[in-house]
């Protein structure tokens, strides 16, 4: 990443998980999940961390462990809008010009996937940029669950994507690419994402990735090696207990 450029990480969080109810506090190894998240945004050490939340007990809690934490409004319909406010309220003089959103409830990822979503940054005609994994496992080819990037490739590293989908795609012979929902954003393209409509094929596909294509944003990819664990149920809590642990 160039020197001219001086990203701030943000991370969403709330209370409202419906699979693992009050999910950011869970004990992950002795201290709340979203502890835990910040610490690895922090070994990433791409810039400050703040935690982005609408819940007293989560910014004491990561305040409480000598985190970062800002108070945001209850309403935010996604995560994007949350961390909008968040930046205004931490940077409102506008020094800080890549965002990283990190998502609350990713406890053992790889501080280097954080770095490596900032890399595509360094061409200046992208907007955004993000990550994906090549699908390894048969039955996530055609999970729609996992959603898949569709992109042209840049590199052995890096595609420049032209759809998100649930769907099985491309058709033919060669890999898939699990996308992972894990963004930096040049601060004009966060505003830019939070102040549009949701679009005909993001309501479509549940997507809101899509928005940003179809108001044409350019979205580079960082191909790594692997999908983080995304903490969504009980079973998906012990085994980032258990990753943690071992580590």
């Amino acid at each position: 990443m160039s020197s001219a450029h001086s990203p701030l990480v943000l991370v969403p969080a709330r209370l409202a998980a419906t699979r693992l109810p009050g999910k950011p506090l869970a004990d992950v190894c002795g201290v709340p999940m979203i502890v835990q998240v910040w610490r690895r945004a922090r070994e990433a050490d791409v810039g400050p961390v703040y935690v982005a939340t609408d819940d007293p007990g989560i910014f004491a809690a990561v305040r409480d462990h000598g985190g970062d934490a800002v108070m945001t409004r209850a309403d935010h319909p996604s995560g994007s809008d949350r961390i909008h406010e968040a930046l205004g309220l931490i940077d409102p003089d506008g020094r800080r010009d890549v965002i990283v959103n990190v998502q609350g409830d990713l406890p053992t990822i790889d501080p280097a996937a954080i770095r490596a979503s900032i890399a595509p940054l360094a061409e200046a005609s992208v907007d955004v940029a993000t990550l994906a994994a090549e699908i390894v496992r048969e039955e996530e080819r055609t999970n729609p669950n996992v959603v898949k990037v569709v992109g042209a490739p840049l590199s052995e590293t890096r595609l420049r994507a032209l759809y998100f989908t649930r769907a099985t795609a491309p058709w033919g012979e060669g890999p898939l690419f699990h996308h992972i929902g894990l963004y930096a954003y040049r601060r004009a393209a966060l505003a830019r994402f939070v102040g549009l409509p949701p679009s005909t094929l993001e309501r479509r596909e549940k997507l809101e990735q899509l928005r940003l294509l179809e108001n044409g944003l350019r979205i580079d990819v960082e191909i790594v090696d692997t999908v983080p664990l995304g903490v969504d149920t009980p079973e998906d809590l012990e085994r980032a207990r258990q990753i943690l642990k071992s580590a």
